[in-house]
């Protein structure tokens, strides 16, 4: 028997099935989708199993081992490793990883045990026992298991010889380690309008849907109604959520519908958790998957719906690391792969291109509106800094501080926003302005006040801060920029008895401090939640009468195409979080751009006229939906033959790309990362046949190229 195994190395050299021979006593092992152990050169690596060969004409070399019972990656999964490749341009072996948890993938160097309990059952039972082994035997009946930890006060002497003898079998069973330990509760009446959407898709038969519904106008109960036609049809369902908003209320709602039937699948689960969710998943014991982006590639069977809420968030992008997918192409592609299964996309804020192609009707849209009940949005008022600047206390306006007081005087709670994407605290001298940045990066490092570092967002360098320059040497360092800490002791001397629960990367970082802090936050244990993005979604507390954002215009100083539309989205989402119960909401959103677009309509909760607008930008500078965009990175470590290089793709793709813009090349957002000097060519097109031959081209050219590599990215999030 002869088979193709892809293995693990991710080089485009090596992109390819090699065969191997299998020895005869594993043939009855082998399966397409299971790993292997194969000799290759002088190393030993895994693999996996994608074809079986008939003839052979070269020799091959045996597996080693076969490492799975059974396959890990199905047909479905095989497939839509191929697509991605082609699509991305990544390796093949990458797209695959990309789909399995830690513990399973190659080269993991890990092992996840699994975890099981003891019980004890009865076996054969002599007519003469003294009294303490008639008490222990009185604890089962026949056919019952009993818990080693039940009968834990008995010794262990006596448990064994009662084993020993027969009168007890032993049994070890596995349990998983995350169980959804929650009870079901009956389902909620729906309001007119979301009978009127669930209606309107459970009796069209398009592909796609787009749900446009504002916050607060129950777009999960109307996915719960869609998810449970489709288990009554025999099918599976999976729910994508942004990492930020995966959080133990939006958990707690799916589980007290479904109960045990959901498995979760997300990063603040241990490697061990995540792999026994895998195979649950993989065993057909659940149907509904709930986790972020990589919850796309669960191994369930019969797909029947995908959905994937807050639809504009960019984390359904994987955008650092190959394969540089796009989670909502992925998932149009593994509905077509399901025949009649559906995809749902949801928001309230609409990326610009699933709106237009809603328009279009390339997508199906349903609309909700309104609010659960007709509740009123929030109050949105807009606070000029540039006049408030002069008179203000610090980074707070004399009108969100009263505000502030006044909620906390009325026992409602307060949300804070700051809004810190494209902005960080760095340190610099006040003597002679040098700023202190990484020594691998082109970039300042950013200030922890809890851990006294300064660290580096890219390359995890971290240094202890000290007050002497190291340029001028006078003891004259101090923090730039305004972080959640500051903010924190500024808020806490303007009222000194507000209860202040502080939710950043630092204070969450810890397992469990998320989902406790939200837990006492929603138990009224804290008067105001401040946080960077990670209180804009997900979050529903009936006690929230005020939103403030501070530095609400940093995001729009991004340098990227996107900006306003990722400042008007996070804008809206966290308004959202205001009123969302009996009592009204107020939003107070301080910026220095007052009558920019983005932020007027925030104050209308407008969507269609910050549509209408972006639209005509998009439209004259030629950027998505009316162009597609292609990012290629030149990297080298040497900066003089990384330009050379990018110099020359240029020439190549003018020749070859002939109804193409070609932009560059320019050095990257951020130069030098982890002394990698780095150069961007940005390509925009509408149609161009020979595109992905052209790059794939390229890439062969530089995969064996020890100074230069290129990187592929489409649709980029970051030009970087």
């Amino acid at each position: 028997m002869y088979i193709g195994v892809l293995v693990e190395l991710s080089n485009k050299n090596i992109d390819k099935i090699f065969t191997y021979s299998v020895p005869s006593n594993l043939k009855d092992k082998i399966n397409i989708g299971i790993r292997v152990k194969v000799p290759f050169g002088r190393q030993t690596l895994e693999g996996f199993v994608l074809s079986f060969i008939d003839n052979v004409e070269i020799e091959t070399k045996d597996i080693l081992e076969v490492i799975d019972e059974e396959p890990i990656l199905n047909e479905e999964l095989l497939q839509l490793g191929k697509i991605m490749r082609d699509k991305t341009l990544a390796t093949l072996i990458s797209c695959y990883q990309v789909m399995l948890p830690k513990a399973l993938k190659a080269k993991n160097g890990t092992v996840v045990n699994k975890k099981y309990d003891t019980f004890y059952k009865l076996g054969t039972i002599p007519e003469k026992l003294n009294d303490n082994a008639k008490k222990i035997i009185s604890l089962f009946d026949k056919e019952d298991l009993v818990l080693k930890n039940e009968i834990e006060k008995i010794s262990a002497s006596t448990l064994k010889t009662l084993e020993k003898k027969g009168c007890l079998i032993k049994e070890k069973k596995e349990h998983y380690r995350t169980l959804l330990d929650v009870k079901l509760e009956p389902k909620k009446e729906l309001t007119e309008l979301q009978k009127k959407v669930v209606k309107e898709y459970l009796e069209t038969d398009d592909s796609i849907y787009l749900l446009r519904g504002v916050t607060g106008s129950g777009k999960t109960e109307v996915y719960m109604e869609m998810i449970e036609d489709t288990l009554n049809k025999g099918k599976t369902a999976i729910v994508l959520v942004p990492e930020i908003s995966l959080t133990p209320q939006t958990i707690k709602r799916f589980s007290k519908r479904f109960g045990s039937r959901i498995a979760l699948l997300h990063s603040a689960l241990s490697d061990g958790e995540r792999y026994d969710e895998w195979r649950k998943i993989n065993r057909e014991e659940v149907d509904i998957v709930i986790g972020a982006r990589s919850a796309l590639f669960a191994p369930v069977k019969n797909l029947g719906l995908i959905v994937i809420d807050e639809e504009h968030s960019t984390s359904y992008k994987q955008d650092d690391q190959n394969p540089r997918y796009d989670g909502i192409e992925m998932a149009k592609e593994r509905i077509k792969l399901n025949k009649g299964a559906k995809l749902v996309l949801g928001s309230a804020t609409p990326t610009l291109d699933s709106y237009a192609r809603a328009l279009k009707k390339v997508y199906h849209l349903l609309e909700m509106p309104t609010r659960v009940n007709n509740k009123s949005l929030p109050k949105v008022k807009i606070v000029d800094m540039n006049e408030e600047i002069r008179t203000s206390k610090g980074h707070f306006s004399k009108v969100l501080i009263s505000k502030i007081e006044e909620k906390i005087k009325n026992n409602e709670q307060i949300i804070l926003l700051l809004n810190r994407r494209g902005y960080s605290s760095f340190v610099t001298c006040k003597n002679c302005g040098h700023a202190i940045k990484c020594p691998n990066c082109d970039i300042t490092l950013t200030y922890h006040k809890t851990s006294n570092n300064l660290r580096c967002h890219y390359c995890g360098y971290a240094e202890k801060k000290v007050l002497e320059c190291p340029e001028c040497h006078e003891k004259s360092l101090n923090d730039l920029g305004v972080g959640t800490e500051k903010v924190e002791e500024e808020l806490q001397k303007l009222i000194p008895n507000a209860r202040i629960l502080r939710m950043d990367f630092d204070t969450t970082s810890k397992k469990g401090m998320h989902e406790k802090m939200i837990t006492e936050f929603g138990e009224h244990k804290y008067d105001i939640l401040l946080g960077t993005q990670i209180v804009s979604k997900g979050l529903d507390f009936k006690d929230v009468t005020l939103v403030g954002v501070i530095n609400a215009d940093t995001s729009l100083n991004i340098p990227n195409f996107r900006s306003s539309e990722q400042t008007f989205s996070l804008l809206s989402q966290v308004a959202g979080r205001s009123g969302r119960s009996e009592k009204s909401g107020e939003v107070i959103i301080q910026t220095f751009n007052k009558d920019h677009y983005a932020i007027k309509y925030v104050k209308t909760h407008d969507y269609i006229n910050f549509f209408n607008e972006e639209m005509n930008i998009r439209k004259r500078l030629g950027y998505p939906p009316y162009y597609y965009i292609c990012y290629i990175r030149i990297n080298s470590r040497n900066d003089k033959e990384g330009y050379k290089e990018s110099l020359k793709i240029k020439k190549v793709l003018e020749k070859y790309l002939d109804k193409t813009v070609i932009l560059g090349p320019s050095v990257s957002g951020v130069f030098k990362i982890n002394n990698i000097y780095r150069y961007g060519i940005t390509l925009k097109y509408k149609k161009q046949e020979n595109l992905y031959e052209v790059l794939n081209k390229i890439i062969d050219v530089y995969k064996s190229n020890n100074l230069v590599t290129i990187d592929v990215n489409f649709n980029p999030i970051v030009f970087g």
